[in-house]
């Protein structure tokens, strides 16, 4: 077995800190994208569901819940938080009377399309401020990393 290359600033295995630094990275990226939205716009989860609402249409609370991998209960006081806002409605399932369906308002809507646009101006102004040479690595890296999660 051959022996890992070793990173020369930190001495660890180089394969080891290639895994760190892309999971550093995509958390940090994430992690700002997620802080990029409209002034006075719904805290992050809140904001989630409702662009999830806005992208793929009505849903159950049990269907949110598994989509963003968290207890009922902590889905509720999303969809709760939405709804009181006026973002989110429920309506009665109409396939399943026992069921409720959540879907985004007009309201809701327009505010999932802002934040989009939000997020969307503010990670093209950082791309197209890069070098063409940047851009190409990033978008080589983007499908290297599209690979791995397809996977």
């Amino acid at each position: 077995m051959e022996p890992k290359a070793i990173h020369p600033q930190t001495g660890t295995a180089l394969d080891d800190a290639l895994g760190a630094q892309v999971r550093s990275t995509v958390g940090r990226i994430y992690r700002r994208f997620r802080s990029e939205r409209p002034a006075g716009a719904l805290g992050d989860t809140a904001l989630d569901v409702l662009l999830y609402l806005n992208k793929h249409g009505p849903q159950t609370l049990t269907q949110l819940s598994e989509q963003a991998q968290v207890a009922p209960a902590s889905m509720s006081q999303s969809v709760n938080r939405l709804t009181s806002a006026g973002f989110a409605s429920r309506t009665p399932d109409p396939h399943d009377r026992r069921k409720v369906l959540f879907t985004a308002t007009s309201e809701g809507d327009e505010l999932a399309v802002a934040t989009r646009v939000h997020r969307d101006a503010w990670l093209d102004a950082h791309l197209d401020a890069l070098s063409p040479e940047d851009q190409a690595a990033i978008a080589r890296a983007c499908t290297v990393l599209s690979g791995i999660a397809d996977l």
